[in-house]
Order: structure tokens, then sequence, then C-alpha cells
């Protein structure tokens, strides 16, 4: 039986969630995080040892909301992989057309910390990026589309991409971009594994008659 989680320090990681997705984290002090809490630093203190502990639980309480966005947008979508994959880029981009999306937490948050590449919220970061790359190749091959595990990789540089490109220019269509080229790779791959199968069954069937 999992322990519920407490609720001050789930009022802190809420806080800290609001204000480091807003402002970035550098912008933000563990006393704006205690205010907006309705907490003291004190308490803040006690329950996270740094700032940066209350960074990485920021990321960390964001990474299974996030996959399992995904992946409802995913198995809503009709049709095959192609199509439930740009599903998912669609929906960014009708999540990215709100006034306070401000991209992609995890990639803001590694980029404030470049410098920083053992700290936790980096790790936490690239958790989250590999759960999402993990779950998509298993949803790939669950779709019988080959070499799912380069093909997830190849989508996750076009996700990433198509953020980075949206905290230049700010526009959803990038992202519309991404999910059409992701669409393009999965039926290119589709397509190479049928002529394949189709070149291995005529030489089967030659063979056989040969044979004879």
């Amino acid at each position: 039986m999992s322990e519920k989680p407490n609720p001050t320090r789930k009022r802190l990681v809420d806080a800290a969630t609001k204000l480091f997705y807003a402002e970035g984290i550098g912008r933000v002090s563990v006393d704006a995080v205690a205010e907006k809490a309705g907490l003291t630093k004190r308490t803040l203190y006690y329950h996270f040892k740094s700032k940066d502990d209350l960074i990485a639980a920021y990321l960390e309480g964001r990474d299974q909301p996030n996959l399992e966005q995904m992946t409802g947008w995913f198995d809503a979508a009709e049709g095959g992989a192609d199509k439930k994959v740009e599903a998912i880029f669609t929906n960014l981009a009708r999540v990215a057309r709100h006034p306070k999306w401000k991209g992609c937490g995890f990639l803001r948050t590694a980029a404030e910390l470049a410098a920083m590449p053992g700290h936790p919220a980096v790790k936490a970061g690239a958790r989250h990026k590999t759960n999402f790359e993990k779950w998509l190749a298993g949803a790939l091959s669950d779709h019988n589309v080959g070499e799912a595990k380069m093909l997830a990789r190849e989508i996750v540089l076009l996700m990433d991409g198509a953020f980075s490109s949206m905290l230049i220019h700010h526009n959803p269509d990038y992202v519309n971009a991404a999910g059409h080229a992701a669409a393009t790779l999965i039926r290119a791959r589709m397509a190479s594994e049928g002529a394949h199968s189709h070149s291995r069954k005529s030489a089967h069937r030659k063979g056989s008659a040969n044979s004879l």
C-alpha cells in the first residue's frame, strides 16, 4: 500500500511548480515559494534540504502527469501509429497556444542548469525523457512498426527540436511541422518493412517453384 503524500510537502511542490514554470528556476527564491504556499521558509527547509532538491521535486512531479497526457492523446487518436503519434504533436501545438504555456519545463530547467550536469533536476529531466522514449518505443512496437527503439529516439529529437524552436519563434506551427515529419518517418518505416516482407515472400515462392 503506497503512502499518502505529505500535504505540506505537496503544497510546497505545487507552489514551486507554478512559480518555476512561469518564471524559471533562477528567478524564483525559496522565500517566494514559501509565501506562495502560505508557509514559512523554515517549514520549506524542513521538507527540502535545499532549493536544488525542491527544483528536482518540481520536475519529478511532472513526470507521470506528462506521460499520462501523451499516452491519452495517443490512445484517443484514430488510425495507425502514424496518426496516433501525429496526434500527440497536434495536441501539443493546441496547448502551446495557451497564453500561460511556457514550453517544456524539463528542457527549460536543463538549459538554466547547463553548467551543472550532475544537478538532481537535470537527472530528473533525463529520466523523464528516457521514460517517454521507452513508452513510445513500446507503443510503436505494439503497432508492428519496425526498429521501434531507433524510431522513437528520432521522434523524441523532433519533439525536443520543436520545443526549442517554440522558445525562439513562439509559433505552434513548428510543433505541427514536427508532427508531420514524425508521421512521415513512421509511414516510411512501415513501407520499408512491407517492401522487405514482400521481397522475402517472393524469393521464398520463387525458391519453392525452382525446387519442383
